[in-house]
């Protein structure tokens, strides 16, 4: 797998794909990016504004790029965003050219690290944010596992513990 010198990350908000992400990429003297960062530095403006303008379908667009652009790179690391895994074309993408890392989490530690985020636009208005989690977990985390070349559970460890797991596993 080390032959790909990419590492992709996915899997639902609030598992830790940026922190990890981030961490991995320290450890590795690698390039870090976020894919959903990296939209709102292209747009100029926050992911719920671009929600809120362009809908959600506009905000999938503007992710298919920029995760094309990026995984077009090399030495990298890649925190994606929850939903980039609904295109197959995403999915394509990173499974071409990259080790995918699927990090698995608990509804309940979903809910715990996003309760107080008010920068997620699927969650951040709902009435109930654990039945809108629930509903995503089992529309994508199908997508998530047939994507992974690894799954790693991140609910009882440190993002420093899950990163040098992953760099072990990965034999980097």
């Amino acid at each position: 797998m080390a032959e790909k010198r990419n590492i992709f990350l996915v899997g639902p908000m609030g598992a830790g794909k940026s922190t990890i992400g981030r961490q991995i990429a320290k450890t590795l003297h690698l390039d870090f990016f976020d894919s959903d960062n990296e939209i709102e530095r292209r747009t100029g403006a926050d992911i719920s504004w671009v929600f809120e303008l362009e809908g959600e379908e506009g905000f999938r667009a503007r992710e298919e790029k920029v995760i094309g652009d990026i995984t077009d790179m090399t030495g990298i690391v890649l925190a994606t965003g929850g939903g980039s895994i609904i295109s197959s074309e995403n999915r394509n993408r990173l499974s071409a050219r990259g080790i995918v890392v699927y990090l698995k989490t608990t509804l309940d530690k979903q809910v715990a690290r996003t309760e107080r985020d008010k920068k997620r636009p699927l969650i951040a208005n709902a009435e109930n944010p654990r039945e809108v989690l629930a509903a995503l977990a089992k529309e994508r985390d199908p997508l998530y596992e047939e994507i992974a070349d690894l799954i790693i559970e991140t609910d009882e460890q440190s993002a420093k513990v899950v990163a040098s797991k992953i760099v072990e596993k990965l034999g980097f």
